[in-house]
């Protein structure tokens, strides 16, 4: 079986680290380099970059911080926010970025899924989902929360995963920052609609909870913010742990 993964995420607004409870409330979480370097030296086996409101506000993600970043770091880099073309995967890889990810831009587009597969490798192409429960169904949401669509989660996830997309990051916006667990029914839904890697995000807050991710959600992967940027759980002790219950992690 394939090591589970433990991977950080920094979610940045104007250059900071920022962190809140259901997609709102953001508080100010770090230093975004000092914090990567930390997960680097720490174990981690990925780290993600969002620029949670390069979307909304039009703009292009930092390229100069995501400079900063990788050179703090010896682990695989995924950066997300702002990417709408094919020359924007090309200046954040150049930047030292591993794989991107897209959200809204490939709800709006989704060639753009098919492009990057084609030009990049579908390893370089993280398909991001931020879905919430509605009286509808599990519903996609554009620009970072902002906007609900009528578009079906599993089916968007099906397709970007047709496309070529190489993982699916799936955020549970109700979940978000309330650290009482994952999704873990939703997620476990999608790991059996997709061949590739489902990455869970939105929920963590004890180490438990990362276990049910990867047990009851049957997740590749499991994401978190605050709990690592305010040193609730420790990347170590958690892969400890995870070990401990036979979860196979990379120590």
């Amino acid at each position: 079986m394939l090591a589970k993964r433990i991977i950080p995420c920094l979610d940045i607004r104007d250059g900071r680290t920022v962190k809140g409870t259901n997609f709102v409330n953001l508080r100010d979480a770090g230093d975004p380099v000092e914090l990567g370097r930390l997960y680097s030296q720490q174990g981690a086996d990925e780290l993600v970059f969002l620029d949670i409101t390069a979307t909304h506000e039009g703009r292009k993600t930092f390229t100069e911080l995501v400079e900063r970043i990788a050179a703090e770091i010896s682990i695989p880099f995924t950066v997300g926010g702002g990417i709408h073309e094919i020359h924007d995967v090309e200046r954040l890889l150049r930047a030292g970025a591993d794989k991107v990810s897209v959200n809204s831009a490939a709800i709006r587009n989704p060639q753009l899924i098919d492009d990057i597969a084609k030009n990049f490798g579908s390893q370089v192409c993280v398909t991001a989902i931020d879905g919430k429960l509605t009286p509808a169904g599990w519903r996609c949401f554009l620009n970072g929360g902002r906007i609900e669509t009528e578009l079906d989660m599993f089916e968007w996830a099906k397709e970007a995963s047709d496309r070529g997309a190489g993982e699916i990051l799936f955020t549970s916006m109700d979940h978000d920052g309330v650290k009482q667990g994952f999704a873990n029914d939703a997620l476990a839904r999608m790991y059996d609609l997709v061949p590739i890697p489902v990455i869970a995000s939105g929920g963590a807050g004890t180490k438990e909870h990362f276990l049910d991710a990867f047990t009851s959600g049957k997740a590749d992967a499991a994401l978190a913010a605050s709990v690592f940027h305010f040193g609730e759980i420790g990347i170590p002790d958690l892969k400890s742990y995870l070990d401990s219950k036979g979860i196979p992690v990379r120590l």
